[in-house]
Formats: C-alpha cells, sequence, structure tokens
C-alpha cells in the first residue's frame, strides 16, 4: 500500500538491497537534509515502534530526530543505520581529469 506522497513503502520493509539503493542516491546528492529524509523514509517503512526497539532509542526521539529541520548527530544517524542493516562504506571520488576529456 503506497505511503504518503505515493512512496511505496513496501518495497523497502525488510530489503536490504532497496534500501542501500534508495539510501545511495540520496548520499549522491551531498543534501544533509535529502538524506536525512531518506533515512526518516526508510525508517517509517520498517514500522518506527519496531525500529525504534531494535535501534535502542526512544519512539519519540527517533521521530523528533527525524523531522526537526535540525542535523542528527551523527551517533544518532549511525544507530539509525546500523539498526536499518546498512554500513557506511568510504571510497575515493572518481574524478574526471580535464586532460582526459579534452583526449577523447
Amino acid at each position: 500500500m503506497p505511503g504518503a506522497h505515493g512512496f511505496d513503502t513496501a518495497k523497502y520493509r525488510d530489503d536490504p538491497k532497496a534500501i542501500a539503493d534508495y539510501l545511495n542516491v540520496a548520499l549522491s546528492t551531498e543534501d544533509p537534509f535529502l538524506i536525512t529524509r531518506a533515512i526518516g523514509n526508510m525508517v517509517r517503512a520498517q514500522g518506527m515502534t519496531r525500529f525504534a526497539r531494535k535501534a535502542g532509542l526512544r519512539r519519540d526521539y527517533v521521530i523528533r530526530t527525524l523531522t526537526s529541520e535540525a542535523s542528527p548527530a551523527f551517533d544518532t544517524v549511525m544507530k539509525l543505520l546500523i539498526a536499518l542493516d546498512m554500513q557506511l562504506v568510504a571510497k575515493p571520488v572518481i574524478k574526471v581529469r580535464p586532460e582526459a576529456v579534452a583526449e577523447s
């Protein structure tokens, strides 16, 4: 059943691959607001009460964290990602050298 604004939460319930794909798109924007919103969408897709219990956080704290204008603390973001069965992975940014573009 589609959620608010046509967002299909069922697609992301208990599907780590779909969650990772969704979060990677948000991360690629480099926009903290959109990233936080994407994490919130994934949390809601899991069911807020069940998710808060899994994350070891109070439900009202999770809701407040994901709906406020302020950026959540990094340790909170990590707890949320871990509870989503996600991990952060660092990889180098691939930059195209201007000479390589001119040569092609």
